[in-house]
């Protein structure tokens, strides 16, 4: 159930990055969260222990949360209703 729901949101932000009513800072913050969660490169680095892990549990979600109040509410609405709508068979 967690991971459908997980699946919906990342259709949900996909569609927000593409929406032409999105605003340019709110694209930015995103791209630079989805870049920093798939890159190699960490500002500290994993291998240390609890630290390693901490920097990517805050730093993602803080640039996520950032976005998303600068996306227009209904936005937001209509891409999770778009992202609904298409997982539905």
């Amino acid at each position: 159930m967690k991971l459908a729901r997980f699946k919906q949101e990342l259709a949900t932000w996909r569609l927000a990055l593409m929406d032409p009513e999105t605003p340019r800072a709110a694209k930015w913050l995103l791209g630079l969260a989805i870049a920093y969660a798939v890159s190699p490169i960490d500002l500290i680095p994993d291998f240390i222990p609890v630290l390693g892990h901490l920097d990517d549990a805050i730093l993602i979600p803080l640039l996520i949360w950032l976005a998303c109040r600068l996306i227009p509410k209904h936005v937001i609405q209509r891409c999770r209703r778009n992202a609904a709508g298409k997982a539905q068979p």
